[in-house]
């Protein structure tokens, strides 16, 4: 029996690629179904758009992130990523675009026919037309209810010593034995909305940060960007939370009708390049520092695992 400790997205990823190949696995979470960064997570399935600023190996490692979760969650759609500027901030859309790779340049007519509610508030934009999203919350209790459907056994609230573990997917929990490991506190808000309809995730390069709006259906949108150093938890601050604000109000004015459902907060884990790795330390291995890329990397991550854990038997039999 292989046990893996966590239940975000990188545990049940995991969880299902070993149990897809035939292993016998258990998964133990220490919180409650439900919590977590991944819960807060944006699920865009954005590797071109995350050329901008993160490291190639983000994007080669995502590459098939869209194929995997289609073939195992409902509701992923292929609608692309909308990348948008004010017309003061045009250099900023031209930055990026020098940065990315697998977009066309728009102008306001093909804007208006993608988002028709940003019909002229935009003169130009990045449209990165290959590229996914899906809700995480519905991807993560499919993964769950997948791996049930195994009979994989997934316990939430219960304590279970590290070092009795195989696999670590713990998040910044585990930075006791990872210590290159540091938090990186994300926060969001979801707002439901019905004065503006989105049908794709938008990238608004706002003047102080970039911020990204994604519909979730039923004039739900989640709204998310901020990265901010540091290993403090608790509730979304002031100054995030207006911040995000006043960036959806910039993308649509009417974001200013919307009801706040939910604010939320957690701390990504990530090594100093920000690449997500697997590795071995402390007699287990570790899938972690997925940053602001969880639903992305994860897969691949997985896959990666479950080749390292199929090809440990032959080494042993090969040094005997």
């Amino acid at each position: 029996m292989i046990t893996i400790l966590g239940a975000g997205v990188a545990g049940l990823c995991a969880a299902t690629v070993l149990a897809e190949r035939g292993l016998s696995v258990q998964v133990v979470d220490s919180g409650p179904e439900g919590a977590g960064a991944s819960w807060l997570a944006g699920g865009m399935l954005a590797p071109f758009v995350e050329g901008e600023s993160a490291p190639p190996e983000v994007a080669r490692l995502g590459a098939s992130a869209a194929e995997w979760w289609a073939a195992r969650v409902p509701g992923m759609m292929r609608r692309g990523t909308l990348v948008v500027a004010p017309c003061r901030d045009r250099a900023e859309l031209d930055r990026f675009a020098i940065r990315t790779t697998g977009h066309a340049r728009i102008g306001a007519d093909r804007i208006a026919e993608l988002e028709p509610d940003l019909a002229d508030r935009f003169a130009a934009a990045l449209y990165y037309e290959a590229e996914a999203h899906l809700d995480p919350r519905v991807a993560l209790r499919a993964l769950a209810d997948g791996l049930r459907r195994r009979g994989v056994t997934i316990r939430h609230d219960t304590q279970f010593a590290a070092d009795h573990a195989d696999i670590d997917c713990r998040g910044i929990a585990a930075r006791d034995l990872l210590p290159g490991l540091r938090a990186v506190r994300g926060e969001m808000l979801l707002l439901h909305c019905s004065e503006v309809a989105l049908s794709r995730p938008v990238r608004l390069l706002h003047p102080r940060f970039p911020v990204y709006v994604l519909p979730r259906g039923n004039g739900l949108y989640m709204i998310g960007a901020t990265m901010i150093e540091t290993y403090a938890t608790g509730p979304v601050t002031l100054r995030s939370a207006s911040e995000l604000m006043s960036a959806a109000f910039a993308l649509h004015p009417g974001f200013a009708e919307a009801a706040i459902v939910e604010m939320g907060s957690g701390l990504r884990p990530a090594f100093a390049d920000n690449v997500p790795r697997l590795t071995q330390a402390g007699g287990r291995w570790h899938l972690n520092g997925l940053y602001r890329h969880g639903f992305l990397t994860a897969p691949a991550l997985a896959e990666q695992l479950a080749d390292q854990l199929a090809l440990a038997p032959q080494e042993a039999a090969l040094a005997d």
